[in-house]
């Protein structure tokens, strides 16, 4: 069997993914080379339908599409603003992805008639979603052109199940596309604007290129409007798909400072580069406590812990400081799976702790030049977060593997939050083959 490097690739390292949990052999293939070999479902509670509510959900099928443009253009067709669109959670974009979603509005008549979207229900409601709503989500995923024999991938998939199972489940990573897996800048410009910079931040966003990515449609129009600097120019250069990009070039145009110009993007977007700023903290907290060998599995004085719900998910901002005094029945808690050891997603309420926990957050917040008050976003303050808590491992599920034909499929089930390419990762040992559609595949 050939060795995978078990030193993950530069792309992944720049979003904090430094490590693997396991050291077993990966078999690398080929993921997301089309959007069927991808399919994500939803795990959720329905709304009671009531056919005198005022709110409509929407069950729909998408594929290949973005899911900020996609509430975008559901809008237009149902004649709502964007913001009335309230989702559970977010999906990948280069997925077949079967999700619900709900707005004040009237129900649609037929189809969207938009492409590659399906409208599987619509029914009339009291109650309308909430971010969090649903309980997880299932996945259908194919590793093709495997680098041994499909039946031969499978054991080498199986041992590394074993391994994940042997030291208490997978770590609980952002995965690449809460970054931007074409362009992954998001939390570049959420760090702006969480320092208040809100100039940088649509500087980055217009202009920024990482070392890594795949090219796109706009490459040549960001590379011209570093250049020239003409807002007016840049409108005839920038692709008309780059509807957020245009927005923030139209408000340039007419003279609005960057400063304005960013609040043209939609709130949930702006609300995005903050997340992925939150996210990418996270990953690099993981990182440092790996590097210091503290446990996953369990607790350690310094450490918060998570209690597991009756309805079998984790309460973000339900946190329990682990100290000398508790270590023991904290400890308790997370080896009967009652509790977990959690890592924190920054806001102005999670100012670091005690121990080794609190001293590695203050040492990546010192290196941003942040500070957890600054969650506050006194620029932007409709962008506040006071932060939460978020398991560092989850179990691993169980796991479905068949062959087909060059490649294998994987079948699984993971709570919300949770991401099936991190999990992947642990059995290729890289960031996988081709991913299908660039830049310029951007679905509006």
């Amino acid at each position: 069997m050939e060795a995978r490097p078990l030193v993950p690739p530069a792309s992944e390292g720049a979003l904090g993914l430094e490590f693997y949990f396991t050291s077993t052999a990966g078999v690398v293939g080929d993921v997301k080379t089309t959007w069927e070999e991808f399919l994500v479902r939803e795990i959720s509670t329905y709304p009671r339908p009531d056919p005198a509510g005022g709110v409509v959900v929407l069950r729909i099928v998408s594929r290949g599409w973005e899911q900020h443009e996609l509430g975008a253009a559901i809008a237009r067709r149902v004649g709502i603003s964007s913001r009335s669109i309230q989702w559970s959670g977010t999906k990948d974009r280069r997925a077949v992805a079967d999700r619900l979603l709900s707005y004040r509005g009237p129900l649609p008549s037929g189809d969207l008639g938009l492409p590659r979207v399906e409208v599987r229900d619509a029914y009339r409601t009291r109650e309308g979603l909430v971010l969090g709503h649903h309980y997880g989500n299932s996945f259908e995923i194919r590793v093709g052109r495997t680098a041994l024999p499909p039946d031969g991938a499978i054991v080498a998939y199986r041992r590394t199940e074993a391994s994940l199972r042997d030291q208490g489940g997978f770590p609980n990573f952002f995965g690449p596309q809460r970054f931007g897996e074409v362009r992954p800048i998001t939390h570049v410009v959420g760090r702006a604007v969480v320092q208040g910079d809100l100039d940088r931040a649509v500087e980055t966003y217009l202009v920024g290129r990482p070392d890594f990515g795949s090219p796109g449609a706009g490459d040549a129009a960001r590379a011209a409007f570093a250049e020239h600097r003409d807002a007016r120019r840049a409108l005839a250069e920038f692709p008309p798909e780059y509807r957020f990009e245009r927005a923030i070039l139209e408000r340039l145009a007419r003279g609005d400072p960057p400063a304005r110009a960013f609040h043209a993007l939609p709130r949930d977007l702006r609300l995005l580069f903050v997340h992925a700023y939150q996210a990418h903290l996270f990953n690099r907290w993981m990182v440092l406590r790996r590097a210091e060998g503290l446990p996953f599995d369990r607790p350690v004085p310094g450490d918060r812990i998570l209690r597991l719900g009756r309805d079998g998910t984790y309460r973000s901002h339900d946190d329990v400081p682990v100290t000398d005094d508790n270590v023991v029945e904290c400890t308790e808690l997370v080896a009967r799976g009652r509790a977990a050891v959690a890592g924190p997603l920054v806001g102005t309420g999670t100012v670091p702790g005690a121990g080794r926990p609190g001293d590695h957050l203050r040492q990546l917040l010192d290196a941003d030049s942040v500070a957890p008050a600054q969650f506050g976003i006194p620029v932007a303050p409709e962008l506040a977060s006071a932060g939460a808590w978020r398991p560092i491992l989850l179990p691993c599920p169980p796991l479905g593997l068949a062959p087909d034909g060059d490649g294998v499929w994987f079948r699984f089930a993971l709570p919300k939050g949770a991401y099936a390419t991190i999990l992947l990762r642990e059995f290729l040992k890289s960031g996988g083959g081709p991913l299908c559609g660039d830049e310029s595949s951007r679905a509006y």
